[in-house]
């Protein structure tokens, strides 16, 4: 592992070891934070799959009962049944924090809560089929509305889980390897200088030693000679 270009020396160790405590840190952290999107992210995949079933279900039967209803209708007769809807539906959007994600949540209300308010026509000049369309498409909004909040959040949560990922895996593979190698580096440098100024210092106490002797001997052979 490729280490960190820094000089050795004991105060850069010291700061290199705090932010590897600090890497550490942040590193379980995001892990927890990664786990913990995963399980909201399954969570909202089996609730999406479930909405998905049921609307799938309810749209199969309103386009068939609307195809009926085309067959036994003229064009005309369709399109002025469905051109001035009577009941008017108001949308609401706030948001929801899930793990730091701002996921949106959908709130509908409908003008009136008259049921047959949903019909914008007469029964007279309309077939039964068209009425059970309009039924099923106004029973299924909530479960639409529901599903799109639901794709919408795991989408977001699916982005959010790849960046945790990315962090992850940057602290895990690259920076606190290079953290410990660059400190063991330094550690290393810093025994080896010690090394060095061991062996220099006894070297010098040799040298002075041997100096000491040297003067003694003069000494005595001056002693000596008087």
């Amino acid at each position: 592992m490729e280490r960190l270009n820094v000089n050795p020396t004991r105060m850069e160790q010291t700061r290199l070891k705090q932010r590897l405590v600090m890497a550490r840190r942040g590193h379980k952290l995001l892990k927890d934070k990664r786990d913990e999107l995963m399980r909201q992210f399954l969570e909202i995949v089996q609730r999406n799959l479930q909405l998905r079933r049921k609307v799938e279900k309810a749209l199969e039967k309103a386009h068939a009962s609307f195809t009926i209803a085309s067959a036994v209708m003229s064009p005309e007769m369709l399109e002025e049944a469905l051109m001035y809807p009577k009941q008017v539906v108001s949308l609401e959007l706030s948001k929801k924090n899930i793990m730091s994600v701002n996921v949106p949540v959908y709130r509908f209300k409908m003008k009136s809560d008259n049921p047959s308010e949903i019909f914008p026509y007469g029964f007279a000049t309309t077939s039964g089929e068209l009425d059970d369309a309009v039924m099923y498409l106004s029973q299924t909004l909530q479960d639409l509305l529901e599903l799109a909040q639901s794709e919408k959040a795991a989408q977001m949560l699916a982005l959010e889980i790849e960046k945790t990922r990315r962090r992850v895996n940057a602290l895990e593979y690259v920076m606190i390897p290079q953290l410990v190698e660059t400190i063991r580096y330094i550690r290393m440098k810093l025994e080896e200088n010690e090394r060095g100024n061991t062996i220099r210092l006894m070297k010098v106490k040799d040298m002075m030693l041997e100096e000491q002797r040297q003067k003694n001997i003069w000494n005595d052979l001056n002693a000596d000679a008087v």
